[in-house]
């Protein structure tokens, strides 16, 4: 099951082409939002007014090589292991749904377009890595929608009492956990079943993607550019704000670690996956080595 394509499924009762033309919008909805959200909050405008700021209090003009050594650390520190966290429940939370996030999208994207259906077979590290993904979002997910949420822990308020700032949890939870609901209902074989369960992924799917302006989805875009921002502050000394935490930088060491052991993962799952598939194309073909998906060799007797 964790090795198919649960897209290419989708030939029995939908066309290929649909999968593809609705990713295209999906695409479109993100960057439309994106684009509204920061017209609305006039972000663009606020990010040069603070650069023009930044460069007439600075009291120390930054090489080239200090600047492109922040971006470094902005994209290590405050990017791939969430720095703006000092909470480390918070943090690795935020580093599952991130990279798991990733690798769902992407995966997803792959098969879609690359392996849309049977007569092209899905190399299995690919669904392999999109269950992965599945399985990151759904932990980190639900561990900050339970018992991580500011309105919930800090303020008592009900789980279930929610608001607009739940909008993306709610709707990321939602395209995760039927995504991986409608490729269990597969298995069963049960045709309706699995067209109900695929109508409910897509619908949460669709109202992720496409309420980028009123969610926290295009935080995603714009938070690494805040974060640079204040780190070239922090360094030029035009910023006002208090020095970060030696606990901050302790949490990042801890999440980088973290990051690490997932990349390993990764790296191990593509190596027992390429093997399993490589001694199952040898026994099928009685042991000769010959083409597949992932290796391509001439015909050898053995």
């Amino acid at each position: 099951m964790f090795t198919n394509n649960p897209f290419a499924e989708l030939a029995v009762f939908l066309p290929a082409i649909a999968m593809q033309v609705y990713i295209v919008l999906m695409i479109v909805a993100v960057a439309v939002g994106t684009l509204l959200d920061m017209l609305h909050k006039n972000s663009g405008k606020f990010f040069a007014e603070q650069m023009k700021k930044s460069k007439a209090a600075a009291t120390k003009k930054l090489s080239g090589a200090e600047s492109a050594s922040i971006a470094v650390k902005t994209l290590a520190i405050d990017v791939a292991t969430a720095g703006e966290f000092c909470n480390m429940q918070r943090r690795i939370s935020h580093v599952l749904m991130f990279y798991g996030f990733i690798f769902y999208v992407i995966t997803t994207i792959v098969m879609i377009f690359g392996y849309p259906t049977h007569a092209t077979p899905t190399p299995a590290i690919v669904p392999a890595l999109w269950n992965i993904g599945v399985m990151m979002v759904l932990i980190g997910g639900y561990w900050f929608f339970f018992f991580l949420r500011v309105n919930v822990v800090q303020d008592g308020q009900p789980v279930f009492r929610l608001v607009l700032a739940d909008l993306f949890i709610v709707t990321l939870l939602g395209s995760v956990t039927f995504a991986f609901i409608w490729e269990i209902v597969q298995t069963t074989g049960n045709l309706t079943a699995s067209k109900i369960a695929f109508g409910v992924y897509i619908l949460f799917t669709t109202l992720l993607f496409g309420s980028v302006r009123w969610s926290k989805l295009a935080h995603m875009f714009y938070k690494p550019v805040v974060a640079f921002q204040r780190r070239l502050e922090d360094a030029n000394g035009s910023s006002s704000l208090p020095a970060p935490s030696t606990r901050n930088e302790l949490s990042y060491s801890i999440c980088l670690l973290l990051f690490t052991c997932l990349n390993a993962m990764v790296v191990a799952s593509a190596w027992i996956f390429v093997r399993q598939t490589s001694c199952t194309s040898t026994q099928r073909t009685g042991g000769l080595t010959t083409s597949s998906p992932i290796f391509v060799g001439s015909v050898t007797p053995v």
